[in-house]
């Protein structure tokens, strides 16, 4: 008996050609593609840029090299794991060739205006320039000494490394979430951080996008008339982007607050005045002898009565937020062990500031701490408990 056309409709309907059920796609194609319920679970973008500003301020007690070197890895193989891809993550390269630009103008400057540690290896002499007497501890040219050169590295060292850390927060945290995740008292100054820190991003894909297109035509993309040529597109996009911008700031409300009594904005500004003027004090006490007795209460109150104006300052803004991101258990874990790195060199510097800090004069060749190089390891944590990066499935025909 023949199949009614009815129900044969029907089967084709559950079931399309080659046995696969009807919509299009295998069931794990369908799977692979994320959900709103799994992009949820993706890690807070503040806990990324606490973690990695904690990194950084871990790179700021300690000019040993190899501590350094240690952090610069231990950033960029959380990066390497576990980087989105999306345009804007693409920036950490261009931070890390900043950090090799640091580096190199360091020793440059060191190489030709000299260096005010002594030493006694003269790698070369250089011609030196007589300067006037009002230039007095200045000097151009000259010996050009291994000490030298070595403390210039060691100091260029630490910055370096902070601007990798910085380059890993904007590789790794999406700039438009963390602007939903801002207060409501922040939201202003917020958009237009999160447009300065996405400028530079968005600057990097256009230039590889049109010097990929300049390849393709058969055209120079390298030296002066390609950067000419290519500058152009660039800029014309970066104006475009900031029309669109703006129209859609407008379109959206940005800028217009509600109207709160006077007496609340007179307590906001008062809170969060006093709240700014507590942390500055104790941060000072904690930084100096005589005030490490006062030192932590001030700061805490400070932080408290920021927190407090930051809260009350919320209430002028008048702005809802779809789908907020949640502070799990995972972005605690993030941002403590960052904080665990910065804590542990910390407490390492004020212990044993010689194997931090190992000295040029006379030159001895750098030592690996072990403790603290075990410390600068936990900062790997996020490597292994955050979720992996949502690859791009393209849509089944």
């Amino acid at each position: 008996m023949g199949v009614p056309p009815r129900e044969r409709s029907r089967a084709w309907g559950r079931v399309g050609a080659g046995g696969t059920p009807s919509g299009g796609g295998t069931p794990s194609a369908r799977a692979s593609v994320p959900t709103p319920h799994q992009r949820r679970g993706t890690l807070h973008p503040g806990a990324w840029w606490l973690w990695a500003l904690a990194l950084g301020t871990a790179a700021t007690r300690t000019t040993n090299p190899l501590l350094l070197a240690l952090l610069i890895t231990v950033s960029a193989y959380v990066v390497i794991t576990r980087r989105p891809h999306a345009p804007w993550s693409r920036s950490y390269g261009a931070f890390v060739k900043l950090a090799l630009a640091v580096l190199l103008i360091r020793l440059l400057f060191t190489t030709v205006l000299g260096s005010p540690v002594p030493g006694t290896h003269t790698l070369l002499t250089l011609p030196e320039v007589p300067l006037p007497d009002w230039a007095q501890g200045i000097r151009l040219g000259g010996r050009v000494t291994a000490e030298g050169l070595t403390f210039a590295l060691y100091d260029a060292m630490k910055l370096a490394t902070l601007l990798i850390c910085v380059g890993a927060a904007n590789a790794l945290a999406n700039p438009s979430r963390l602007l939903k995740s801002l207060p409501g008292a922040l939201y202003e100054m917020g958009v237009a951080v999160v447009v300065a820190l996405t400028f530079a991003p968005n600057l990097i894909a256009d230039v590889q996008r049109l010097r990929a297109a300049r390849r393709l035509r058969g055209r120079p993309d390298h030296g002066v008339r390609g950067l000419l040529q290519v500058g152009l597109p660039v800029l014309e996009g970066a104006l475009e982007r900031s029309v669109a911008l703006a129209a859609a700031m407008d379109a959206r409300g940005y800028g217009r607050t509600a109207q709160v009594p006077a007496r609340v904005r007179r307590t906001t500004a008062a809170l969060t005045l006093g709240g700014l003027l507590g942390v500055c004090a104790g941060t000072y006490g904690l930084l100096t002898a005589a005030g490490g007795t006062y030192g932590i209460p001030v700061l805490l109150a400070g932080v408290a009565a920021a927190l407090a104006g930051l809260w009350l300052g919320g209430r002028r803004t008048v702005r809802t937020r779809y789908r907020p991101d949640r502070w799990d258990a995972r972005a605690w874990l993030v941002t403590a062990s960052g904080a665990t790195v910065a804590a542990l060199l910390f407490l390492a510097a004020a212990r044993d500031p010689a194997a931090l800090h190992p000295g040029v004069v006379p030159l001895v060749a750098p030592s690996l701490p072990l403790w603290p190089a075990a410390a600068v390891l936990v900062g790997l944590l996020p490597a292994f408990i955050t979720p992996a990066p949502e690859t791009a499935v393209k849509e089944p025909s």
